[in-house]
């Protein structure tokens, strides 16, 4: 399947499908013109790999991650306990955001003319 083919199957862009191949999430074989063709596999793996960056895992987590995910044989507590500091992390995040709109918000009711 060329990029083309799976941007359209995935709906992510020819150019992140080339961002994923060039951060190691992805694969593709070359053709003798140097066309990107992607194996039907390549379907489930961009879909898999956009599940991850919407949950906030960046792509070099992604890439440590990813093994484990796609292979339940080599699966062991340490993909949970990433996962679990990833988690930790974001929360930590929306956190901080929390307190950043409260003090916002104060700032708004301190200067409000009415």
């Amino acid at each position: 399947m060329r990029i083309g083919d799976l941007s359209a199957a995935t709906g992510a862009s020819a150019r992140s499908l080339r961002y994923y191949e060039e951060q190691g999430l992805l694969a593709s074989a070359r053709s003798g013109g140097g066309q990107r063709h992607y194996p039907e596999t390549a379907v489930e793996r961009v879909s898999l790999i956009q599940s991850l960056l919407s949950a906030g895992l960046n792509s070099a987590t992604i890439q440590d991650v990813l093994p484990c995910i796609s292979n339940e044989a080599i699966r062991t507590p340490w993909l949970a306990d990433r996962l679990t500091s990833e988690l930790e992390r974001v929360t930590k995040q929306i956190d901080d955001l929390n307190r950043t709109r409260d003090i916002l918000a104060g700032l708004v009711e301190q200067y409000r003319v009415d």
